[in-house]
């Protein structure tokens, strides 16, 4: 699937005001733009890579992971997993992703050790923080987010790189401080009981409706999709 000069355009003129509204809203000192793209062809993912300065891109389906990781395994970015991970499908995407950002239970910890320690490799991971108290969602809830945390920090092929949450829908945008805020006191209280040894550690926070509000409150990594790709269609994924 070739990518028109029109879809070139537009994916360059969304990543360049992204861009943008990054410098101007962020507060912390370096923050990584992660392209979510889910249903987005490999030659679009390609584009923003090679041609836009985008250099972390996420997955949110192992199917879909895996029916496009021949074509982008060799751009210069980082392939995350960012959707939730069932554990009978852990062992097709370890190794092939440099991060997952959606750990949440402890039987994900031991799966993901376990086929770490077979490939000889330590996995980046994000504790999920389910900063809502979201019934339908995953997450491990705000008060026991350290002591979740301190178990991953026993297995020996993870390493605990930071947090990751997904505000609940907000009509008024101002409501995300809200959320975003106290999972930032959340992230610096861990960062110095918990997570004091790691370097960069990750607060991901803020998608394509709430980016602005997480940079403000401290985000080091956002996960963009619709800002940039558009509107796209899940009916048939």
């Amino acid at each position: 699937m070739t990518v028109t000069e029109q879809e070139k355009a537009s994916i360059k003129e969304n990543i360049e005001l992204l861009l943008s509204q990054v410098q101007e809203n962020k507060t912390a000192e370096n923050v990584t733009v992660m392209l979510a793209t889910k249903t987005v062809s490999t030659e679009k993912i390609a584009y923003a890579v090679n041609e836009c300065g985008i250099n972390a891109i996420g997955e949110n389906k192992v199917q879909e992971l895996l029916e496009k990781y021949e074509q982008i395994k060799d751009l210069p970015c980082q392939i995350h997993f960012i959707g939730t991970l069932q554990t009978n499908k852990v062992k097709y995407i370890v190794g092939k992703v440099s991060l997952i950002h959606s750990v949440d239970s402890d039987s994900l910890l031991k799966e993901i050790n376990k086929r770490a320690e077979k490939l000889g490799i330590i996995q980046d991971i994000l504790i999920e923080v389910n900063s809502g108290r979201e019934e339908n969602k995953g997450g491990v809830m705000p008060e026991n987010t350290e002591a979740f945390l301190e178990k991953a920090l026993q297995y020996d092929n993870i390493r605990v790189k930071g947090i990751m949450t997904m505000a609940p829908k907000c009509e008024n945008k101002s409501d995300y401080h809200n959320y975003f805020s106290q999972i930032y006191k959340l992230f610096i209280d861990i960062c110095k009981k918990t997570l004091d040894n790691v370097n960069s550690p990750i607060l991901s926070m803020g998608m394509s409706d709430s980016y602005v509000q997480a940079l403000q409150n401290g985000s080091t990594m956002i996960r963009v999709g619709s800002a940039v790709f558009g509107k796209r269609n899940y009916n048939n994924n």
